[in-house]
């Protein structure tokens, strides 16, 4: 007698609701845009400047001469004003429609903003656009090795408040060595050693006796000031002519490139620590996001347990980056001495390491992102010598709080929710 099994009918599962599958709203980037553009309305309209704006494109040295652009200072501005308005309210749209607002759309706002600005505050005067933009490199460049070696630092779970010490103890070190030995490469090696030995200080600490990586790094930073501000009082300001007098590196000219107008004199008549630089940026970016190591470094970053349990040595992956991280930032603090002011100064590098932090978190632990937010703080530093030189109205303090300013929006309304690394701070006790 067989008995008849009733057929079992698969489960359906429930038509999903319309809520489950709706785009979250997210309104920053409209407000963001919103107030910059009522502050640029004010700034280039109601307040606005007649005149002509003159922007110069090329050096006097340059194969090809671009001519002047002028820019008629009051139509300028009511026009940028009327194009800022038109993006505000297609970024609006969009988020009402529940779409993304796209990264180049909030470029080319930028870079309205910008224009406008220049225009409102070079108003019968002359803005040296390739003097503008050399400078801004000038000044980022021991930014963008900072940033960088708190990228790798923090990618691999260790918060490094110490830049500023590495910074000022690869200045010093360089000048040293390169004044006694007449040779920049050595001042340049000596640098990245300094920088090691720091980040070692902070490393041991940090990961093989879990003291607080914040209360280390500032540790780090005021012993590194007194101890440098000490031997340079005592012994190398007694005897500048050997111990502070070091060679500066040569600007090299790259044929060709270096013809190209505008960026040509910018990017490519540079010095041996900026070309470096250029590579430091792609091997870091390429290398943490592309290859083995970069895959070990996030991992640990991210969820230590993990990587252990794969075999992975935590702390020995955490300690050598650091260390690591602290030959790159070296290279920033030798910039100061070997290719910029050319001597050690006391603290000269006057909070560098900490702009290069903030420059992590703008970049959001991304080393294209923190160089490109590295070179904004020193476009706007270098936009503040600029602006002073041809007699703007603009006040110097605002320039110098202006990337600040730009940070704070940046990560409320344009780059929205900036999370670190998951273990980043955090010492991983072996279980």
């Amino acid at each position: 007698m067989s008995i008849a099994t009733p057929a079992v009918q698969p489960i359906q599962p429930a038509a999903p609701q319309d809520a489950d599958f709706e785009v979250v709203r997210s309104w920053k980037a409209p407000i963001a845009l919103s107030i910059f553009t009522v502050l640029s309305f004010l700034l280039l309209v109601v307040f606005g400047r007649t005149g002509i704006s003159t922007f110069r494109l090329s050096t006097t040295s340059d194969l090809i001469q671009l001519p002047e652009v002028e820019l008629p200072t009051q139509l300028t501005g009511i026009v940028i004003s009327v194009l800022l308005l038109l993006i505000t309210v297609i970024s609006a749209w969009l988020v009402r429609s529940r779409a993304r607002v796209p990264i180049w759309l909030i470029a080319v706002f930028a870079v309205l903003v910008l224009i406008g600005f220049l225009s409102w505050a070079a108003a019968d005067k002359t803005i040296p656009v390739p003097g503008l933009l050399f400078g801004a490199i000038s000044l980022a460049v021991p930014l963008i090795f900072g940033a960088l070696g708190g990228v790798i630092s923090e990618r691999v779970g260790v918060v490094n408040i110490a830049i500023e010490g590495q910074l000022l103890a690869g200045a010093f070190t360089s000048a040293l060595v390169a004044s006694l030995t007449n040779q920049p490469l050595l001042g340049l090696v000596a640098a990245m050693f300094a920088g090691v030995l720091v980040s070692m200080v902070l490393a041991s600490f940090s990961i093989k006796y879990f003291v607080d990586q914040v209360i280390v790094g500032v540790v780090l930073n005021v012993l590194v000031i007194g101890l440098t501000g000490f031997l340079y009082s005592q012994v190398m300001a007694p005897n500048a002519a050997t111990l502070n007098q070091p060679p500066r590196f040569e600007r090299i000219n790259i044929p060709l490139l270096s013809e190209i107008p505008i960026i040509g004199p910018v990017l490519f008549r540079q010095t041996l620590i900026v070309y470096i630089m250029y590579v430091a940026v792609a091997v870091v970016y390429y290398g943490i996001f592309h290859t083995k190591w970069g895959l070990r470094l996030r991992s640990v970053g991210e969820h230590p347990q993990a990587a252990d349990t794969v075999g992975i040595n935590v702390a020995r992956t955490r300690f050598w980056n650091v260390s690591l991280a602290g030959a790159i930032v070296g290279l920033g603090g030798a910039y100061f001495t070997l290719g910029s002011v050319g001597a050690f100064g006391k603290e000269m590098t006057a909070g560098a390491g900490f702009i290069a932090l903030a420059a992590v978190i703008f970049g959001r632990w991304d080393p294209i992102r923190a160089t490109l937010a590295a070179l904004l703080f020193g476009f706007a530093s270098n936009l503040q010598n600029v602006l002073s030189i041809i007699g703007s109205p603009v006040p110097s303090e605002f320039m110098l709080m202006l990337p600040y300013l730009v940070t704070i929006f940046a990560v409320a309304g344009f780059v929205g929710t900036s999370r670190g690394p998951a273990a980043s701070g955090k010492p991983y006790i072996k279980s």
